[in-house]
């Protein structure tokens, strides 16, 4: 049987969007996102503040109204909020309500809080925790194995954002910096003169990630930078001035979204389905090995429509999973216990186990009996006997 085709007809439906609004400090970014809480063509707000501390004052714009959305200050307490709203705007959406807006400030300080993990993961590395031992000044190796941990929480928060069904908004800090080209060095003109570009604060693909890009500067009206969108044309290299700016009017005017748009069709792309099929059932966080070996069987059943590389490969991570729920570390800083350790354990469990059944009495008046010596005794004085006679004769 052949593989089935699968097409569908497009809708030509204005997707909601996933905007950028990146500049100058104190030009207006926040501002504008608290102001268009209080638009009446939009459902709830929701605000994740990020290092920035602006939302409780914020919430003194005339008409502003938005909730906000509490956190830790742990990346992984920040992703699971996301996930909840993006849940609640789903909800609303299979409703008919108006589209909820979600704005994070700012996506400087995300990206920042995961460079400094990394450099705090690094610094743990073995090689480097011995060269700062040496010489606590001593510069430090990142390995690009850390960057891509962090890239991929990046890259989950932002993919969160571009599929929301509603409103995605996206702060960031932007300003002018020195170019610098593959070697470090700047790039100068043909006068010598240095050369400066633009540069957004946050993680590098940001701004291509975004269906909306807006640079606001102090004292100038804001641009369009870039702009995914047939009702809003952007030429290359020519940013669209917007004097009297507002997110309203750029999302429901200039980009014609409605209470028809959806979100952007965009499935995650993997390049197998081992990870999600474990996050799926949870197999990390699972401690019962009963529930782990019947996910076990569970991955080969036919409805799951795993290959049988993933199968093997998902199998493999349930296997490690139980032998460290069966053989947990023996002790603080160490591994799971070895096979000498196993049978060091059952013996001394065993000889638990006799010490405490209960044996016959010792009778007073027997005297202990004389074992007979060893054959193996006998057969060493044989040895160092003949050895004597040999050594006489010589």
């Amino acid at each position: 049987m052949g593989i089935k085709l699968k097409t569908r007809k497009p809708t030509g439906i204005v997707p909601w969007p996933l905007i950028l609004i990146e500049g100058d400090e104190g030009a207006g970014k926040t501002f504008s996102a608290a102001e268009f809480s209080a638009s009446d063509l939009i459902g709830q707000m929701y605000w994740i503040d990020l290092a920035e501390g602006s939302a409780d004052e914020y919430a003194a714009i005339p008409g502003a109204d938005y909730l906000i959305i509490e956190h830790d200050g742990t990346y992984r307490d920040i992703l699971e909020q996301i996930r909840a709203v993006h849940t609640e705007a789903r909800r609303a959406a299979l409703a008919g309500e108006a589209p909820v807006v979600l704005s994070i400030d700012s996506g400087t300080a995300l990206w920042r809080m995961l460079k400094t993990w990394t450099n705090e993961r690094a610094r743990r590395g073995k090689s480097n925790a011995q060269r700062l031992q040496d010489d606590p000044d001593s510069a430090i190796e990142v390995g690009m194995n850390l960057w891509n941990d962090a890239t991929e929480r990046w890259v989950d928060v932002i993919h969160l954002l571009q599929t929301f069904p509603g409103i995605a908004i996206i702060t960031a800090r932007g300003k002018q910096i020195t170019a610098i080209d593959d070697n470090g060095r700047p790039v100068t003109d043909n006068r010598g003169r240095v050369l400066r570009e633009w540069k957004v604060q946050a993680q590098k693909d940001l701004a291509f990630d975004c269906s909306v890009w807006v640079r606001m500067r102090r004292g100038r009206d804001p641009q369009v930078i870039k702009a995914r969108s047939l009702q809003l044309r952007v030429e290359d290299g020519k940013p669209l001035n917007l004097p009297g700016f507002s997110i309203e009017d750029l999302v429901f005017n200039r980009l014609g979204c409605s209470q028809e748009s959806q979100p952007r069709q965009m499935p995650a792309l993997v390049g197998d389905r081992v990870q999600g099929w474990l996050d799926d059932h949870d197999v990390a966080e699972l401690g019962d090995v009963e529930k782990l070996r019947e996910l076990w069987w569970e991955a080969a059943e036919d409805d799951t429509g795993l290959t049988r590389a993933e199968i093997v490969s998902i199998r493999a991570a349930i296997e490690r999973k139980v032998t460290e729920l069966e053989n947990p570390p023996t002790d603080m800083g160490q591994g799971p216990a070895s096979d000498a350790d196993k049978l060091r354990a059952a013996v001394e469990r065993r000889a638990e186990e006799e010490s405490e059944e209960p044996g016959d009495e010792p009778d007073p008046d027997r005297r202990p009996v004389r074992k007979e010596p060893a054959k193996r005794t006998a057969k060493r004085t044989t040895k160092r006997t003949t050895t004597k006679r040999a050594a006489a004769r010589s």
